[in-house]
This record gives structure tokens, C-alpha cells and sequence, in this order.
């Protein structure tokens, strides 16, 4: 079935902006005006192909991938001229060959990534592979646009012979202006053209013996410009040399317009899916700004958006508070209410918003695992509808309004009713609503309506088809949360909002003390409700103090047990090397005692004393030992588990090491080259974690190659009239004629240079670029710029 958006609709929930945002998003004319007229689609497989394309383009996208759309421009109009008979200007047939070279790239980046996104690759193939003709009108023109002498024999042959002729007038010029006899009869020393003809200025009073013709006159008379009589036959030759040139160069664009002309179905279409891709990267580049995702659609019939978003505010670089709208089971209205300026009419256009987006084929800004129908109609009534044109006040207006919706809604529909029957007395106002929204229920409409009225937001307590939601309202900072919460029915907190936009205290007051008294009961309900809400919320978040407060101290004195633990600790070991200080000390006292024995010859009983000093001072070391290892175990944690893999930390090496076996108490160890088995006891928790080691090295590699890369790249460096064609070359060839070419420019002090290899099928401009960066000579080099031949030439930095 067709879908049905009224134009109201779409003005009231402002979808032209996201057309607006994904147009601006395109890079090529043809792929903007596609993205402003994007259509509503109308089944889910339509929709399902239209999210999985864009979902293609994400993926590229991920890979820095975009599509190589460079020099396409809109040329459809010069495509039908020359489909015509018509003649194109050269800047035309230039673009033209720019636009088949960027078919040719396209098409053959998405075949080689088919693989990858199989619908992108599919549309590519409608691009036709013209690179022949494309090759041809390129190797015609300049990189400045001017026919170049490549196009035809003919034209190089008519060319040479004004070149020529040139050169013979200038010279016979050069040869009268040094004559002596010659030079009082002129004006000044010079030769200029007049009417495309070689004259000289002649003072007035010499003119009869200067014989020639008058091309012109100063504005005083007093200089008369003359082509000599000598010049008059070379002058009609080159006339008549210029003219076949002429003639030539427009047997050549016609000739060239005429074959464009034959391929500009082919070529019309290829725009066409141009366009199309353009539009889709386009969309996934919002896609991604939006951070949107598809929703499930297919069989839905609940409306379930997670971390809602506005996509207008989104845009705008507005802070978004996110917010869940749910709809499930029997629920099939959504009453939304609270203060005002709370957000209840942004969560109803975002929905609204989202449901269009979907249609189109676009994903929405919600998170994973939302969920939401694809809805046949969306209609809403959102702000002041007043006509005075129709004498409609803005109530009467709004009626008008929900009769119109009443009428064309039916199963599947989305209803959206801004303060609906709000502009009239409250209780007749009620009374229309709830009949309303009754009919739409019936009708099979999912309606979600914003209100101030307390006989709709006790609805939801009567009739199970009604879900209550409010919009928060900070009582202490006297603000709005823009927090939806289901389930929930909210005061309007009108006298607060009022206070906190200026109203006079006293005012404020006085409205208090009516509203208390003459509020009806569910009045009264929902604000001693909110002030129970307001008094938990206060206790909540004092205890969210308190146990902050008690967090920080039970911190605190853990870090002071550990400290007394380090100190005592270290005190211990402390005591303990003093103890192995004085057995060292103890042996050394011994070894003189023993040499003492051995010279009384008493050599049992030294050989009793200083093994007993040597076990004295063994054990003084092991307590030493022992300490140093209890007050590293207090520093770092005891190892998780002792396994042949794990990290440990190493109390005498004081780094982590490696196990490679475990033998009850004993364990080997690595470090680095070293293995040795130490005990259990010398072991601790590791204080690093292991270095994770990549999947991709050389990705790395590559990646801080690149940084580097880009950390050092110099100044780009403008164009140079210092240049060199090698168009039509081979690649040997202009490899040579490059080399000689910046040799002259090194020796006569060029800055830069500008070298022409033209599109053609990019080997030949490969093949410069990979021998321009190995050479000395060179700085830096670029592409060139649009107005500098685009990516047919190449712009070199020679080093000083």
C-alpha cells in the first residue's frame, strides 16, 4: 500500500533538514539533487536494500575507503547538446574526459571490494568503461584547456606554418627597426598588432614615406600605425594560416563532441548511478555523524527506540539527552506530560523523525536493538495552526486538524498530537481528546500525544491501550531534566518554569495558594506525589554522599595499614641486615683467630670455630633474605596462580619474570635469557600487565611509518610556469625526459615544476610519481589543483 505523508507533516517535523544534512553530505551535483528528492519507499524489502546499501558504505567507510568520485561534474546538459549535433567548448570535452576516467576508477575500486559490498559493486557496473575515448579527448588539450598540437597532423602542420610566419615578420621587423634611415620616421622604437596585423607607429608628418596600410590612429593624429607595405603579402599569409588553424581546431572539438555525442546514453547512465553511489556514501557518512543504526522493522508491530536521539538537534551540535520510548503489549498511546520547555514535544518529533528516516530508507538515531514498524502514514499536529486567512482561531484550527487525521488514519498508521485540545476549557478539552484518541485507537493508529489535561493522564490507570510518560523536572534547580520516564504521569510545574523566567515572587506565591485550593484530586495526587518523588530524591542523594564520604575514609585507612605494614616491614629488615653486618663482621674476627690456632698448631679446634661462625653467619643471611622477601610480598600482591605461562614479580631481580615449571616449592623462571629456580616464597603478583602482542605487526609498522610520514611532510608548493609534457610517452621514455628536466631546473635554480602525463590509464603517471619520490632532487611533490590540470599533472618542490 502507498505511503501516505501529508506535506504538513513533513513541514511540521522538519524532515526537510535531513535532506538539507545528507545532500550536503554528497560531492557531486547529480548525487545532491537525488539526496533533496529522496523518496518514501513502500515495502520492506525496498527498505531492507536501502539500509543494507548504506550499510556497505559504513563498511568502507571503516576502512578509510571513499569513492574515487574526483572530477565528476554535471554534465547532462552538454550531453544533450551534443547528442544534437551541437558543438562543446573545450573546458566541456575536458570535464567530460575527467567524468569517463572517474567511471573507470570507480567501478573497478568496487569490483576489486565485490566481495566486500556486493550491491555497491552491483550499481558500479551501470558505469560505462569509456576510458578509449576518454584517453583520446584527453591527449587533445592542454593542461591550461588550449587544443593541443597532439589532436591532429593537420592541426601541428597548420600551427608550424603561422609559427612561422611569425617568426619571418618579427624578424623583417627586427631588421627595419635597426635601421637607421628607418627609426626618425617612428614614434617610438617598437612594433605592436593592430586587427590581428604587424604595425609600426609612424609620426603623421612621415607617412607618405612610409608606405603601407593605416590599421589605426592615436586619439591626438599625431601617430598613425602602419603595417609597411613590405609586410602587407606575409601579413594576408599568416590571415590565411590562422584561419586554417582555426578551421582545424573546430573540425577537431566537433569531431570529439560527435563521439561523445554517440556514447551520452552510456555515459547519462553512468551519472545516474554516480549519483546513486554518491547518494549512499553520503548517507553513511550521516549515518555515522548521527551515530544512527537500523532498527528491526521486518514484522514489528512494537515500537521500541533505545537512546533516542533528535537527529535535527544532533545536527546542530546540540548536547542530546538520549532517551528510551517504549511501546509494548496492549499499549498503542503514549501520553506524554510535564512542564513546559521539559522536552515533551521534542521526544514526540524525534519519534516522528525516526519513523520518516526508516521509510526512506535511512537508519534512525537510536541505539542497537531498537525496534520500530514501518508505519504506512504519518500524520501530526504540532504548534499553533491559526489561518486567519479562513477566519480559524487556534482552536478552531486544531479541530480542523484532528478531524482531517480522524478521517485518513487507519491499522499502521503514526498519530502525533502536540497539547492536544488545549486552547478551550479544560474539561470540555478533555472531553474532545480522550474521544479522539479513542477513535484512533480504534482505527488501529499508534498515537503519541503531549498534554497538560489530568483527565488524559489518568487514562493510563483506566485503559490499558494508554502508557503514561513524563519529562523530568528538577524541583531544586527549578529546571527541566529532558529525562523521559515511563510509567509516569508529571506536573506541568507551570508557576515554577514561570518563576524561573521572571515572574515576580508574589505572583508566584498568590499562584500557589490557588492552585493548592482549587487543583481538582488528581491535581493534589500528582503534586504530593511529586513532592514525595522530590523528598526520596533528596534522601537518595544524600546517602549517595554519605556513602561517598564513607568510601574516601575506608580508602584512606587502608592506605594507612598498608604504610604501617611497608614500615614495619621494612623496619624488620632492616634489623635483620644489621644482624648479617655483625656475622660478617664476626667471620672476619674468626679468620684472624684462625691464623692465630694454626700457628699454635691447633688445627681441630679452628676448624671447629669457623665452621660454626660460617652456620652463624648462613642463618643471619636467611633471616635477611626472608625479610626482604615478607616486605615485598606487602607491596605487591601474592601471584594469582602458579602456572607454566604466568607473569610473576621476582623479589631479588625486582622485575617480572616468566614460569616455565613448577615443582612444588620450586619453580623456574625466565628473564629474558636467563633461567633459574628460585622458591615459591620470592614470588609475587606481576606489577604490569603482559604486552599484548598485535594480531597485525606489520599494520603497525606500517601505521607509525605513516605518522612519521605525516609528522615530517613539508609545505604543499604552488604552480610554476617550469614544465614538461611527456603525454604519449613511454614510460622509459618520459622517465629519461624527466631526469633531464629537473637536471636544467637544478642548474638554473628552479623553485619548482610542474610535469604533464595526463589521466590515461595511470600507469604512466605511476610510474613518475614512484620515481619522483626516490629522487634526490626532489622535496615534495603533489597532484595538481583543478584550475592546474586536476590529477593529470603533477607539482614538484625542487631542493635548493
Amino acid at each position: 500500500m502507498t505511503v501516505q505523508i501529508a506535506q504538513r507533516t513533513l513541514e511540521d517535523l522538519g524532515f526537510a533538514d535531513v535532506l538539507r544534512a545528507l545532500a550536503h553530505r554528497c560531492r557531486t551535483e547529480p548525487g545532491r539533487e537525488r539526496a533533496l528528492a529522496r523518496p518514501f519507499l513502500d515495502g520492506e524489502e525496498q527498505v531492507a536494500e536501502a539500509l543494507e546499501l548504506i550499510a556497505e558504505a559504513r563498511r568502507l567507510g571503516q576502512e578509510q575507503f571513499s569513492l574515487p568520485l574526483g572530477g565528476v561534474t554535471d554534465l547532462r546538459g552538454a550531453l544533450e547538446l551534443a547528442s544534437k549535433g551541437g558543438m562543446l567548448e573545450p573546458r566541456q570535452l575536458i570535464a567530460s574526459a575527467q567524468l569517463l576516467f572517474a567511471f573507470v576508477r570507480t567501478r573497478e575500486a568496487l569490483e576489486e571490494r565485490q566481495h566486500v559490498v556486493p550491491r555497491l559493486a552491483a550499481i558500479s557496473r551501470r558505469l560505462p568503461m569509456l576510458e578509449q575515448l576518454a584517453v583520446r579527448i584527453d591527449r587533445s588539450f592542454e593542461a591550461d584547456g588550449e587544443i593541443s598540437d597532439r589532436a591532429s597532423p593537420e592541426l601541428r602542420e597548420a600551427r608550424d606554418r603561422v609559427r612561422g610566419l611569425h617568426r619571418r615578420i618579427k624578424g623583417w621587423l627586427e631588421e627595419k627597426l635597426h635601421d637607421e634611415s628607418f627609426l626618425p620616421k617612428l614614434r617610438e622604437n617598437y612594433y605592436t598588432i593592430r586587427n590581428g596585423r604587424y604595425v609600426v607607429p609612424v609620426v603623421s608628418n612621415y607617412r607618405g614615406e612610409v608606405p603601407g596600410i593605416v590599421h589605426n590612429a592615436s586619439q591626438t593624429g599625431q601617430t598613425l600605425f602602419v603595417e609597411p607595405e613590405g609586410l602587407v603579402g606575409m601579413g594576408n599569409d599568416l590571415a590565411i594560416a590562422q584561419s586554417v588553424v582555426t578551421e582545424e581546431e573546430r573540425r577537431i572539438l566537433q569531431e570529439l563532441t560527435n563521439q561523445l555525442g554517440r556514447e551520452s546514453a552510456k555515459v547519462l547512465e553512468g551519472i545516474a548511478a554516480v549519483a546513486e553511489l554518491d547518494e549512499v556514501e553520503a548517507a553513511a557518512v550521516l549515518a555515522g555523524d548521527l551515530r544512527a543504526h537500523a532498527p528491526e522493522f521486518s514484522g514489528v508491530e512494537d515500537l521500541a527506540l533505545l537512546r533516542l536521539r533528535h537527529p535535527r538537534l544532533v545536527l546542530r551540535d546540540t548536547e542530546v539527552v538520549p532517551n528510551d520510548v517504549e511501546m509494548k503489549g496492549q499499549a498503542r498511546a503514549l501520553v506524554v506530560s510535564g512542564p513546559n520547555a521539559g522536552g515533551k514535544t521534542v521526544t514526540l518529533t524525534a519519534v516522528g523523525l525516526c519513523a520518516l528516516m526508516l521509510r526512506s530508507g535511512l537508519p534512525i538515531p537510536a541505539g542497537e536493538g531498537s525496534k520500530m514498524p514501518l508505519y504506512r502514514s504519518v500524520h501530526s499536529t504540532v504548534g499553533d495552526a491559526q489561518d486567519l486567512s479562513q477566519g480559524l482561531s487556534t482552536f478552531s484550527a486544531h479541530v480542523v486538524m484532528l478531524r482531517d487525521i480522524s478521517l485518513s488514519v487507519g491499522k499502521n498508521s503514526l498519530v502525533l498530537i502536540d497539547e492536544i485540545a488545549a486552547d478551550t476549557d479544560p474539561r470540555e478539552g478533555a472531553a474532545i481528546a480522550i474521544a479522539v484518541l479513542e477513535e484512533l485507537l480504534t482505527k488501529g493508529a499508534v498515537v503519541l500525544v503531549t498534554t497538560h489535561l489530568e483527565e488524559l493522564k489518568a487514562l493510563a490507570h483506566l485503559d490499558p491501550r494508554f502508557l503514561n510518560a513524563r519529562v523530568g523536572f528538577d524541583a531544586k534547580k527549578m529546571a527541566p531534566t529532558y529525562k523521559l520516564q515511563l510509567g509516569a504521569a508529571g506536573a506541568s510545574s507551570a508557576i515554577e518554569v514561570a518563576s524561573r523566567m521572571g515572574l515576580p515572587g508574589h505572583i508566584c506565591t498568590r499562584a500557589r495558594d490557588l492552585a493548592m485550593n482549587a487543583g481538582g484530586a488528581l491535581a493534589k495526587a500528582l503534586a504530593a506525589a511529586e513532592e514525595d518523588r522530590r523528598k526520596l530524591q533528596d534522601e537518595l542523594d544524600r546517602a549517595k554522599v554519605a556513602a561517598e564520604e564513607a568510601e574516601r575514609l575506608r580508602a584512606q585507612l587502608e592506605e594507612q595499614k598498608q604504610q604501617f605494614e611497608r614500615e614495619r616491614k621494612a623496619r624488620l629488615m632492616r634489623f635483620n641486615e644489621e644482624v648479617a653486618a655483625a656475622s660478617d663482621q664476626a667471620a672476619l674476627e674468626v679468620q684472624e683467630l684462625l691464623k692465630t690456632l694454626r700457628a699454635q698448631s691447633n688445627e681441630k679446634a679452628a676448624a671447629d670455630a669457623r665452621a660454626q661462625l660460617l652456620q652463624r653467619a648462613e642463618e643471619a643471611n636467611q633471616r635477611a633474605k626472608a625479610a626482604r622477601a615478607e616486605l615485598f610480598q606487602v607491596e605487591a600482591p601474592p601471584p594469582a596462580e602458579l602456572r607454566v605461562g604466568a607473569r610473576v614479580r621476582h623479589s631479588g631481580l625486582n622485575k617480572d619474570v616468566e614460569i616455565l615449571e613448577v615443582h612444588g616449592d620450586q619453580v623456574l623462571v625466565a628473564a629474558g635469557i636467563i633461567k633459574m629456580r628460585v622458591p615459591v616464597s620470592e614470588l609475587s603478583g606481576s606489577r604490569a600487565p603482559k604486552p599484548k602482542e598485535s594480531k597485525f605487526p606489520e599494520r603497525n609498522k606500517q601505521e607509525q611509518h605513516l605518522a612519521r610520514a605525516k609528522a615530517a611532510a613539508p609545505e604543499a608548493v604552488g604552480a610554476t610556469n617550469y614544465r614538461c609534457d611527456i603525454r604519449g610517452m613511454r614510460a622509459e621514455d618520459a622517465l629519461s625526459e624527466v631526469e633531464s628536466f629537473l637536471d636544467r631546473g637544478m642548474r638554473s635554480g628552479e623553485e619548482s615544476a610542474l610535469i604533464i602525463h595526463g589521466h590515461g590509464t595511470g600507469a604512466l603517471r605511476q610510474a613518475i610519481r614512484d620515481y619522483l619520490a626516490a629522487s634526490p632532487y626532489i622535496r615534495m611533490f603533489r597532484p595538481g589543483e583543478n584550475h592546474e590540470g586536476g590529477d593529470g599533472v603533477t607539482v614538484v618542490a625542487l631542493r635548493a
